[in-house]
Parts: C-alpha cells; structure tokens; sequence
C-alpha cells in the first residue's frame, strides 16, 4: 500500500487521517494474466491502482480487436467514463500480466470525496491528467503518421516495447502487424 500512498503524494499530500479514511476502503486483488477487469455492457464500480502488472483497453472486433490504451505499475486504471456515470462500458480492459490491484468502489469514493480535506483536489487533478493523456492521443492519431507514433513510444514508454505483444503494440499506433514490422526494420 505504501507505492499509492507515495504516488498519491505526488499529486496532492493527504494528511494522516484523510489518509487512513480512504485507505481504510480500500482492497487488494491480484489477478492473472488475460483476466477481464471489465466487460462491454458492464458498469465499471472500481477506482484501481496497479501495483504490479499491466492492463490494456481495447475493443473486440470481429477481425481484429482496437487497442487504445496501455497502463502499468504505479499508474490508476479505470473505465473512467462508465466509472463517473454509471452506464455501460463500451470496451473492455484486461490484464496483459499477473496484476496486483488496489481498489475503491465508487460509493466508497464518493464518500472519501465528502469526507476528506484532500479526496476531490486528488480526483480532478487525476481527472484532468486522465484528459490530457487522452487529449495526446487523439492529436497524435490526428497529426503524426505511424511510424512517427511509433518512434514517440519507443521514447516515452521503451518498458511497453519490451512486454507487449507486437499485435497489440501496432493495433495502437493504429496499423497492421505487417505495417508494424516494416517500420521496425526501416527504422533499425
């Protein structure tokens, strides 16, 4: 529990007993590999903090699946908008390791929310962190081709690179595995 307490710290101190309020609700779960966190057409009810592993967001397809998102250790995952309104998921997340997880419900959020000195400058500060990394994205997607996408991960997360099936790693930047592996050897 102690690597939430210091990432939550980066964010925004919570003193001792906001501390050990919202502590008090959470829950460990470890979980295998290609386990299903959620479910399209499933309400997402937890707030969870990879302790270990890692997760993706994607969504099934008949000929292919859609990966959009990849989390790891020390990171918050979430459905977040199935999360903050209570509806149906739309795609899934699944641990692409053994994952150990700490985990809020949403009432129990809520009450951490009204309850404590620090609870909701913690949530918009991840809230509005969440927005910016799905802001990037999306000008990513936009403005830079595949290769240059590619070239951006490799920088910013070379740890993915090394875990991550390739099919999943080119099904992100949004191209073909074949496209994938005509980059790798233009650029290598």
């Amino acid at each position: 529990m102690e690597e939430i307490k210091k990432f939550i710290d980066t964010i925004y101190p919570m003193n001792g007993a906001d501390w050990n309020f919202f502590s008090s609700k959470l829950r460990t779960e470890t979980v295998k590999k290609n386990t299903a966190l959620i479910r399209i057409g499933e309400v997402e009810n937890y707030l969870s903090f990879i302790s270990e592993g890692i997760v993706r967001f994607y969504i099934p397809k008949e000929e292919s699946e859609l990966t959009f998102g990849f989390l790891f250790e020390n990171e918050f995952v979430t459905a977040y908008d199935s999360f903050i309104t209570q509806t149906p998921s739309h795609y899934q997340i699944e641990t692409l390791t053994n994952t150990t997880l700490w985990r809020i419900a949403f009432q129990d959020l809520q009450e951490v929310y009204k309850k404590t000195e620090s609870g909701n400058v913690i949530g918009r500060r991840m809230a509005e962190n969440m927005f910016l990394i799905k802001s990037k994205r999306e000008i990513s997607l936009l403005h830079k081709t595949a290769e240059e996408r590619y070239l951006d991960l490799f920088r910013e997360r070379p740890k993915l690179l090394k875990q991550i099936p390739l099919k999943y790693i080119a099904s992100y930047i949004g191209v073909t595995p074949q496209a994938l592996s005509r980059i790798r050897r233009r650029i290598t």
